[in-house]
């Protein structure tokens, strides 16, 4: 079963914009001037969907100079992806119990 906290980081990814926003950030650490630049969107609005991405820990920031720089937390997404695979791992275990059990 999935943990509080991945339940969390899963509401932080579900939204669009963060979504794209971790896409990007996959790619290379970006400052916030890019990612406007990339996304589109209002820096106030990108400014809040980052913040949320720090609070769930997807993102650590690095200040440079009047820039602050975004990075991806790679751990993360691994420890969430060990979560799926273990969910699956056990979906695969019950439908081969099930098949075992069917009734005649």
């Amino acid at each position: 079963m999935l943990m509080s906290v991945d339940a969390d980081l899963i509401r932080a990814l579900a939204d669009p914009l963060r979504l794209r926003i971790v896409t990007l950030l996959a790619r290379e650490t970006l400052c916030t001037t890019h990612l406007v630049e990339e996304t589109g969107a209002r820096q106030t609005n990108l400014s809040n969907h980052l913040r949320v991405l720090r609070d769930a820990g997807v993102v650590d920031t690095e200040p440079c100079g009047r820039f602050t720089y975004y990075r991806l937390r790679p751990e993360i997404f691994a420890a969430l992806a060990d979560r799926f695979g273990e969910l699956a791992e056990t979906a695969r275990a019950t439908a081969a119990a099930d098949v075992k059990r069917a009734c005649p």
